[in-house]
């Protein structure tokens, strides 16, 4: 009896532990997620706004919402976190390190901040601004996989905006304004499917719109105002649910092109746009705001923008609008304020516009009406009228027709004499590299050659250097250094073959040239013209380390390829360094003399260096490249000397200087 009661008795506390234990499960994990909260404040060094949260021994989600914190939770899981800090204040120049009283400490790390945030498995919404968040944002933000709406407003993020964002599908506000994002602006919007709201406002981004933007039927507002855009902006009509697009201050520059009818505000002033404002703007019937001031846009507004039924605000200041508008102008109940000013308009004002009684605010100061009631332009720039300005542009066009017939005669003139002057040189290389071949030294050069061969007496005043070893790869050895000429190693196309980047076990980066050779080639002209190639040595040269000929001992000279392999030059081309539009800061004009210096003895060296002189070394911008001290180097030089073994070298550079001379000539008479 005794026994069967004990059993009860232990039966009763196993159940009794059971249920015990089953219940901190529910309280761990509510813990966890108030561990992660305070270990963000942390992070956050302790901002005022989340002073409530000291007293952490209540449940975070039953505090009560205020003006810069809001707490949401659904079960036992966060789902929505908003805080404002008051670190709202901007720099002029950010360099991506810690600012003192305005971006977090220099002991903050945005990689561990976000790593904890990532522990928020279900947030949806996420609001962090004005805190001095300061670093790039890490790839890892896309863990946070539910999250539909994110804001990082006013802070100090910097780099780019991380690719693998992409694969937050359920995102459908992405506001980061007030940033220091300087990257190219992404083009992987589209495989956010559902966004709605797109705000970069206030950055630093380069580069074109986004065209994938208007594969996202559902996007309500796109804001990329004040930021470093450039080039075209595509067809917009597709958008049939966009009602705010803001471009305003960047330096796009095309023709003005399609809106979707249902957009309510277009903000477009301080851009580049030119050509006429396209009549389907006057079509726009739910358009209230819109603004085309600081343009290039020219021609006569249509007279029906100015009576859209839902306009409030027109600005169209500070273009070169001409003509006169119409007398009989209507204008829409609702429209409050008018900006023409600064244009070249022309007669009176109409009524609706001149006569408001205080309904509405009229700015058409700076153009050439007949009016007194505020300052109007006069004397020549008033003069120029529109037949003056057809005559005008009909001699521009004439003079451009007889400069071009005088550039085709002076280059026919000169095409025969270099024609004349090449085959003299092309005999006379034909000679010294037959001498070449015919010759058993070392160095597989004649010693005519090399007698005959000589460097410039003031080779030191040029800087020489220290010739760098050349030796002959093999294919297997190129292979490994690219991973099979892996696309991940492409880097472009030169004005002659295919390259590639590669390192050598030595740890040296290099680049390697891939060139398909002529049928007609000949491996021992072409071995001979490489070994005089190797020997042009000079600190602005890109250095010639050795080649490889795939194929090499066939007798089929058919399907061959030259591989040329060269230094790394880390800085890029020099024209990417010229416009103040580049990821770095322009070059200053003392940085350019210097390196068109360096450019001038490089060319001077191979004219004069050697006998026989290198000529047709295809001097331009993109062949100038620069390394890490902005020491200019000149790559696809010497290629004249292999020339007859690369069938298509010699028309294609002549046909590309031709055109390139004619189109450079014609650009400069027609701005």
């Amino acid at each position: 009896m005794l026994r069967v009661g004990s059993m009860r008795y232990f039966y009763l506390y196993l159940v009794v532990l059971t249920w015990f234990l089953s219940i901190p499960s529910t309280h761990e994990l509510q813990l966890a997620q108030t561990q992660v909260l305070l270990q963000l404040r942390k992070y956050l060094e302790y901002p005022t706004s989340l002073q409530m949260w000291e007293n952490y021994n209540v449940d975070l989600c039953s505090l009560p919402p205020s003006a810069h914190v809001s707490l949401k939770c659904e079960g036992n899981s966060v789902t929505e976190l908003k805080i404002m800090g008051d670190r709202a204040v901007k720099v002029d120049k950010f360099n991506g390190h810690a600012v003192p009283n305005q971006t977090l400490s220099l002991s903050f790390s945005i990689d561990s901040f976000v790593t904890t945030l990532t522990r928020l498995t279900n947030l949806r919404v996420l609001r962090l601004v004005s805190l001095g968040i300061w670093g790039p944002l890490p790839d890892k933000i896309h863990r946070l996989s539910l999250l539909e709406v994110l804001d990082m407003s006013l802070n100090f993020l910097y780099g780019s905006v991380p690719p693998k964002m992409s694969a937050m599908v359920k995102l459908h506000t992405l506001t980061l304004d007030g940033n220091y994002f300087n990257s190219t602006m992404p083009d992987w919007f589209d495989s956010l499917s559902n966004l709605s709201v797109l705000s970069l406002k206030s950055n630093h981004l380069k580069g074109s719109f986004p065209s994938t933007l208007c594969k996202i039927r559902s996007l309500v507002d796109i804001s990329l105002s004040h930021n470093e855009l450039s080039g075209g902006l595509p067809d917009l009509a597709a958008l049939s649910g966009l009602h705010v697009l803001d471009l305003r201050e960047n330096h796009l520059d095309s023709e003005l092109p399609l809106m979707p009818k249902a957009v309510v505000t277009i903000l477009l002033s301080k851009n580049s746009f030119s050509g006429e404002i396209p009549n389907h703007f006057s079509e726009l019937s739910h358009l209230q705001h819109l603004d085309l001031s600081s343009n290039h846009l020219s021609k006569m507004p249509p007279s029906s923008l100015f009576s859209l039924p839902n306009i409030s605000y027109l600005n169209l200041a500070s273009n070169e609008l001409s003509g006169s508008l119409p007398q009989k102008l209507n204008c829409g109940s609702k429209l409050g304020f008018v900006d023409i000013s600064s244009n070249k308009l022309n007669g009176g004002l109409p009524s609706c516009l001149a006569n408001t009684s205080g309904k509405r605010v009229v700015k058409y100061g700076g153009n050439c009406l007949a009016v007194d009631s505020q300052p109007q332009r006069r004397g020549t720039y008033c003069k120029v009228s529109s037949s003056g300005r057809k005559n005008f542009w009909k001699w521009k066009i004439a003079a451009a027709v007889a400069m071009i017939i005088v550039i085709v005669l002076v280059l026919s003139a000169f095409g025969v004499f270099f024609y004349r002057k090449y085959r003299s040189r092309k005999i006379y290389r034909h000679q010294m590299l037959s001498k070449a071949v015919q010759d058993n030294s070392i160095t597989g050069v004649s010693s005519e050659v090399l007698a005959s061969a000589r460097f410039i007496s003031q080779a030191a005043k040029l800087g020489t250097q220290a010739t760098p070893i050349r030796r002959q790869f093999s294919i297997e050895e190129l292979k490994e250094v690219t991973r099979n000429f892996d696309l991940s190693t492409y880097i472009g196309e030169g004005s002659l073959g295919k390259l590639y980047k590669g390192k050598l076990e030595n740890g040296t980066y290099v680049v390697i040239r891939r060139v398909a050779l002529s049928k007609k080639c000949s491996i021992q002209n072409l071995k001979a013209g490489l070994d005089l190639l190797s020997k042009l040595h000079h600190p602005n040269l890109v250095s010639l380390f050795g080649h490889c000929i795939d194929g090499d001992g066939q007798d089929d000279s058919s399907g061959l390829k030259l591989h040329l392999v060269y230094e790394y030059v880390p800085n890029g081309k020099y024209g990417t360094h010229l416009s103040e539009f580049s990821s770095d800061k322009a070059l200053k004009w003392s940085d350019r003399l210097a390196i068109l210096i360096g450019v001038a003895k490089a060319v001077h060296f191979l004219h004069t260096g050697v006998i026989p002189g290198c000529f047709r070394n295809q001097l331009k911008t993109n062949n100038i490249l620069l390394d890490e001290h902005h020491i200019p180097k000149l790559s696809d030089y010497g290629m004249s000397i292999i020339a007859e073994e690369i069938e298509y070298l010699e028309v294609c550079v002549v046909c590309y200087s031709v055109q390139l001379l004619k189109h450079g000539l014609l650009c400069l008479i027609l701005e």
